[in-house]
């Protein structure tokens, strides 16, 4: 004869979270940190080059990402130490912390491509070259970098996704505590303690045997 219990069942999807929260951590880890490391090194490179016009001759000029704008690398920073603190922090702090990453990749990407096509870093040399406040870079060209740290950036907003979405089943800073915020029972050291109760030494005198 069977029975019909209301005893509800272990969920079944517990081993898939867990197995879902260890492969979104892993990603976001090697995607923060690839992508924070990518903007700030796209950052140091020449994102644009031209020519002034001097008494000379042309006069050759080049801006690198932070003469451009010096935005994608705070933002980078900013996403970097958002990654690192998402696992100080539980709850609606970790969301925001986890919202605060993806900003800043999105932030990343939107200055990195505004400045691919900026020429202000280099009209302002021009008219430092040239002594003429109103001159112009000429022939001006872009290079890919402003693309590389925008891609950049695409890894950061990817990781801070991954932290809305996943975050809850990631591991804090605080493992070794339980759940409930108490430290876990050290049994060795429990164990080791043990003779030296009052209740252990005054068996041991009824058994004849000396405490010491």
């Amino acid at each position: 004869m069977e029975y019909v219990t209301a005893v509800p069942h272990p969920r079944s999807e517990a081993p898939g979270s867990a197995r879902a929260g260890r492969m979104s951590l892993a990603v976001a880890l090697l995607c923060g940190a690839v992508g924070a490391a990518v903007a700030l090194l796209a950052t140091r490179q020449r994102w644009s080059e031209g020519t002034a016009t001097v008494a000379g001759g042309p006069f050759p000029l080049t801006a690198k990402g932070s003469d451009v704008t010096g935005v994608p690398a705070s933002l980078a920073i900013v996403g970097l130490a958002a990654l690192v603190a998402v696992f100080a922090v539980r709850r609606a702090g970790r969301f925001m912390v986890a919202g605060l990453l993806a900003l800043s990749g999105a932030g990343t990407v939107a200055a990195a491509l505004l400045g691919a096509s900026d020429s202000t870093a280099l009209d302002e040399q021009a008219a430092r070259a040239s002594g003429d406040t109103s001159a112009t870079v000429q022939a001006l060209t872009h290079t890919a970098w402003p693309y590389v740290a925008a891609v950049g950036g695409a890894l950061l907003l990817l990781a801070g996704l991954l932290a809305l979405r996943y975050g809850r089943l990631w591991p804090g800073m605080s493992g070794r505590y339980e759940r409930n915020g108490t430290p876990r029972p050290r049994r060795k050291a429990e164990a080791a303690d043990g003779p030296d109760r009052p209740e252990e030494l005054w068996k041991a005198l009824d058994r004849g045997e000396d405490p010491t």
